[in-house]
């Protein structure tokens, strides 16, 4: 295997060693109110008051609702990103930018950028399987 590849998969394995989550850690993870998400924004600037934004939320099709929403706003000339949870089997799977997963080398990157609020916030992670 590649160094880069394994850079790609020692990322994504500190992530899910450093972040909180339920299924894993129980009541620890959980967080009933917006201060890490707020915190983490903070920290990268509030990129989520650069762009309009859908909220896909309930019990069922969510994925499937936000799949078809990208999709009709990306053949409509619009750029867009999704986020679903979970993954299958590449981690990618879970952000998409105009349908196409993004890079390792970014997922990489980005966490290392935020690594130092990861450390400080701990904020949780969202991971249902």
């Amino acid at each position: 295997m590649s160094e880069f590849y394994n850079r790609y998969k020692e990322t994504v394995a500190y992530l899910f060693s450093h972040l909180p989550m339920f299924q894993r850690d129980g009541m620890a993870a959980y967080r009933k109110d917006l201060t890490n998400i707020r915190a983490l924004c903070d920290f990268l600037g509030n990129p989520q008051d650069r762009f309009k934004t859908i909220h896909v939320a309930g019990t069922n099709g969510k994925g499937s609702t936000s799949y078809m929403l990208a999709a009709i706003l990306h053949a409509h000339g619009l750029k867009t990103g999704l986020y679903i949870s979970p993954h299958y089997k590449d981690f990618r799977e879970r952000i998409r930018i105009n349908g196409q997963y993004i890079p390792k080398k970014f997922v990489i990157e980005f966490t290392e950028r935020i690594k130092p609020a990861i450390e400080q916030i701990a904020p949780s992670f969202l991971k249902f399987r």
